[in-house]
């Protein structure tokens, strides 16, 4: 490939993986914090590696902007206690309390790109997060109810609220309280999802109307913003706190962006609180369809393989046929015809003709008969499963025990699978394992026939890595039923097979067990 062919594919590869970019310009935010070579270093890392490995670095990107919005959190709050750090965040300078304003809702729109990210991107968590928004809309085979998940940005709320107290009564209590309410959020939201929701639309609920009530006490008397400043008596109330949400709560047009938010927060809450009382049977009910769409897409493989499998048996057969019987039948049509010719001039070559006639049709038959087998053995339809099993046993190259429980015979089409099975894995111990010895294990319980291999050959067998193995499994998997093999390198390998099923009730007259 030539350098610009190079170069587009790497564009493209840029283009589909677009979010790796990212990753070079929250390494550009660190020249103002750190000093000295690290953040050209950072850079210069972060664009080599968002060129070299776009497709791994895509699943970065969304963790360095979420640490970059966590970052510009710790530096409004870090303002509030009175630093004077002299670097810039994001779009504004960062020096003093007086930009403190700008630093909150650049942070926490940080956040928001980063949880978006995780959404659009494979990264970890990002399908906990795709599977919030899709309880959101009801989508994605998701109930229409309120996400578990939706605690995590209550208690984000919670901690802004109460900032002041956590953050500056005691040092670096925020921050611990909010990693270890983040994690119980997440606990409680995968141990009880109903709990947790309604943790999540209370919490909506009261600080929406905390942030209507609060945000006109501002907007009505412009609120705290000379006590803020100085630092005075709001110092330690648990009211009118700081912030609330994206704002510092410091001006008329902070209470006014308080109320907006509160209301916002309000209509939220209210409009998820009645899916609260459907929460049962919205996820009973997406439970159920969930699963019918499993069960659709299973069958529709399961048909798929069966037709392939149908078709390709089909395809043995005429091939058996042509290159078998029907090319013994025409030889013996042929021997006759010469044999008819030479009736009367020579006889004994007439004869010789006949005979060889006759051996060819011997031969056609011994194919035929062979095909049948190889078809439906006859003695699978006559004496059922546990004696063809183990006549297969008494031809097997190697010495075979057979352990074999049936309170009933499976229906036909069942067994057959099972005992075409049960033959392959008796093939392949003989053929490619170099098995010594083999036991097969057939029993019925719990609704499951369940049949088993094993031999002492030297393993290493492999379901993908042939065609009979993997045909079997194709074939089971059209009555629902698996296959497991175990086979590590020296042995034994162990083949399982299960298909669920019904045994007709014959009674003692198929119980059979023998070894």
């Amino acid at each position: 490939m030539t350098t610009s062919g190079n170069f587009a594919a790497a564009r493209e590869s840029l283009r589909a993986n677009w979010p790796a970019l990212l990753l070079p310009l929250v390494a550009v935010g660190t020249f103002s914090p750190f000093s000295g070579p690290v953040p050209m270093l950072l850079v210069i890392v972060a664009v080599a590696m968002a060129f070299l490995a776009p497709r791994k670095i895509v699943r970065l990107a969304p963790y360095a902007v979420l640490g970059y919005g966590a970052y510009g959190l710790f530096i409004f709050h870090d303002l509030m206690a009175g630093g004077s750090q002299l670097f810039f965040y994001g779009l504004v300078r960062a020096g003093t309390d007086d930009n403190a304003g700008y630093v909150l809702p650049q942070a926490i729109a940080f956040l928001a790109a980063g949880t978006w990210l995780l959404a659009r991107t494979g990264a970890p968590g990002g399908a906990a997060v795709r599977r919030a928004l899709a309880q959101l809309r009801g989508a994605d085979d998701q109930p229409k109810t309120v996400p578990p998940l939706l605690l995590l940005a209550v208690v984000f709320l919670w901690e802004e609220l109460f900032s002041e107290q956590l953050w500056f009564g005691w040092p670096g209590t925020g921050l611990v309280a909010a990693l270890v309410l983040g994690v119980a959020a997440v606990a409680l939201a995968a141990w009880r999802p109903l709990a947790a929701a309604a943790l999540a639309v209370a919490g909506l609920l009261l600080f929406g109307l905390y942030g209507v009530l609060d945000g006109g006490w501002h907007l009505s008397s412009s609120g705290l913003s000379s006590e803020w400043l100085a630092g005075t008596d709001n110092y330690g109330r648990w009211l009118w706190g700081w912030t609330y949400g994206a704002v510092p709560l410091d001006s008329r047009v902070s209470g006014l962006a308080a109320m907006l938010q509160g209301a916002v927060l309000l209509a939220a809450g209210s409009a998820l609180a009645p899916r609260l009382l459907t929460w049962n049977g919205d996820v009973e009910l997406a439970e159920r369809a969930r699963a019918l769409t499993q069960r659709v897409a299973r069958l529709t493989q399961t048909r798929s393989d069966a037709t392939e499998v149908a078709v390709a048996e089909l395809r043995r057969i005429e091939r058996d046929l042509h290159d078998g019987a029907q090319a013994r039948l025409v030889a013996v049509g042929m021997s006759l015809r010469a044999a008819e010719e030479l009736m009367r001039s020579n006889p004994e070559a007439a004869l010789a003709l006949v005979a060889e006639a006759r051996q060819t049709s011997s031969r056609a038959l011994d194919d035929l008969r062979g095909l049948v087998r190889g078809i439906y053995p006859p003695v699978l339809a006559d004496r059922g499963l546990a004696d063809a099993v183990r006549a297969l046993a008494l031809d097997a190259p190697v010495a075979v025990e057979t352990d074999i429980i049936l309170a009933g015979e499976p229906p036909m089409p069942v067994a057959a699978a099972v005992y075409f099975g049960i033959a392959e894995a008796l093939t392949n111990a003989a053929r490619h394992a170099e098995a010594a010895a083999v036991q097969i294990g057939i029993g019925h319980a719990d609704g499951m026939l369940r049949a088993v291999v094993t031999d002492d050959g030297r393993g290493g067998a492999d379901p993908s890595g042939g065609t009979g193995l993997a045909g079997v499994e194709r074939r089971l998997a059209t009555f629902d039923g698996i296959l497991a093999v175990s086979s590590p390198a020296g042995g034994p390998t162990i083949v399982a097979l299960e298909v669920p099923c019904a045994l007709s009730g014959h009674g003692a007259a198929w119980l059979a067990r023998s070894s």
